[in-house]
C-alpha cells in the first residue's frame, strides 16, 4: 500500500485499459494525483476503455491525456512534474503480434524508449515496466524464476516486452533510473480485454456459442486476480527509490489447465460449454508458472484470490455490463 503518499503524483500509461483504470481508481482512493495517457486505440472497442475511466474522470485528482506514448513531446509533457511512473501502454497479445510485427515493434519497443528517455530528461527516478509472462517461451523448467535465461521468445510480443526490459536496464545501467520490470501472468477480473480466454469463454458460452479449445485442454497458465496485480505494482512504487533495477514476476503460483478452467467457469455460470477443438496457434506457449520467491522478499506480494471466488467476480462484473 502507498502509505504516507498521499500527494504523491503517478503517471499511468495505457489508463484506460483493464490493468491501467483500475490502478487509476485505487491510487486516488490512495490520495494520490494521477495522471492517465491512453490513445484508444481500436484493438477493441474504445468505448469500453472510456467507462473504464468513468469513475476517474469525476475526480479532480485526476487529468487524462489522450495521446500516444511513440509521440515524444505528448510524453515529456505528460511525465514532467511525476513522482513515478507505470508504464503498461503496450500493443497486447500473442497472436496479433505476429499479423502485425512492425506495429508491436514501434509501440511496445519505440513508445517504451520514449517513456523511458522522458523520464530521464525530466528527473523522474521511479518507473515500473509492466513485462509479460510471455518472455519465457516454452521454458521447461517450472516454475519460472526471474534468473532462467528469457532469449527464445515465441511471439513478437514476446520479443518486445524482452526488448523493454533491455532498455530499461540500459536507462538504469547509464542514467541511473529506478526501474522495476514487473513480468505479468494472464491477469483477469472485471475489466478484462474481451479478447482474452475467461472473458469471451464466459461471454461466449452466455450466448450459447461454442468456445475455441485450442490442443487437448493441457495447455496451462497461471491465471492472477487483478487486485493481486495492483497490490504488486503499489508495493513496486513504494519501494522502488533507490532500489535500482529489478524484475519480478507476478502471478498467482497456481497454473491451471485449459480443461479445468472450462470447467471452473461451467461452474460459475451455470451453464455447460459448446466445445470447438482447434489447433494450437503459432506464439502460443505450452504453460506458465511464476515463481513468487523474489515478489515475496522484494515486495512482501503474496497472492490472495483464488481462481473459484476471481471468477465469481468476474461474472457478477460480467452480468452487470449487459
Amino acid at each position: 500500500m502507498l502509505t504516507g503518499n498521499k500527494n504523491k503524483k503517478v503517471l499511468i500509461t495505457g489508463a484506460a485499459g483493464c490493468i491501467g483504470s483500475h490502478l487509476t481508481d485505487r491510487l486516488l482512493s490512495r490520495g494520490c494525483k494521477v495522471s492517465g495517457i491512453d490513445n484508444f486505440c481500436d484493438f477493441y472497442d474504445p468505448a469500453t476503455k472510456r467507462k473504464n475511466l468513468e469513475a476517474a474522470l469525476s475526480n479532480d485528482r485526476f487529468v487524462l491525456v489522450e495521446g500516444d506514448i511513440r509521440d515524444p513531446g505528448i510524453v515529456r509533457h505528460t511525465v514532467a512534474g511525476c513522482d513515478a511512473v507505470v508504464h503498461l501502454a503496450a500493443m497486447a497479445g500473442v497472436r496479433p503480434s505476429l499479423k502485425n510485427p512492425a506495429l508491436y515493434q514501434d509501440v511496445n519497443v519505440g513508445g517504451t524508449l520514449q517513456v523511458l528517455e522522458a523520464c530521464r530528461l525530466e528527473g523522474v527516478n521511479n518507473v515500473i515496466f509492466a513485462s509479460s509472462s510471455s518472455v519465457y517461451g516454452n521454458n521447461r523448467k517450472v516454475p519460472f524464476s526471474e534468473s532462467d535465461p528469457v532469449d527464445h521468445p515465441i511471439s513478437v510480443y514476446a520479443a518486445t516486452k524482452k526488448s523493454g526490459e533491455l532498455l530499461a536496464h540500459t536507462y538504469h545501467a547509464v542514467f541511473g533510473l529506478d526501474i522495476t520490470c514487473l513480468r505479468l501472468f494472464t491477469v483477469y477480473g472485471p475489466r478484462q480485454r474481451p479478447d482474452l480466454a475467461i472473458h469471451k469463454f464466459s461471454r461466449l458460452i452466455l450466448e450459447g456459442k461454442p468456445i475455441p479449445i485450442f490442443g487437448d485442454g493441457s495447455m496451462e497458465r497461471d491465471h492472477t486476480y487483478i487486485d493481486d496485480i495492483l497490490a504488486g505494482i503499489e508495493a513496486a512504487i513504494s519501494r522502488n527509490p533507490g532500489r535500482g533495477f529489478s524484475v519480478i514476476n507476478l502471478g498467482s503460483d497456481h497454473p491451471v489447465r485449459l480443461d479445468a478452467l472450462v470447467a471452473a467457469i461451467e461452474k460459475t455460470l451455470g451453464k455447460k460449454a459448446v466445445l470447438e477443438k482447434k489447433p494450437v496457434p503459432q506464439g502460443d506457449v505450452r504453460r506458465t508458472w511464476a515463481d513468487l520467491t523474489r515478489a515475496r522478499e522484494l515486495l512482501g506480494y503474496e497472492p490472495k484470490t483464488g481462481l473459484e471466488a476471481g471468477l465469481e467476480n468476474f461474472v457478477e462484473w460480467l452480468n452487470s455490463e449487459k
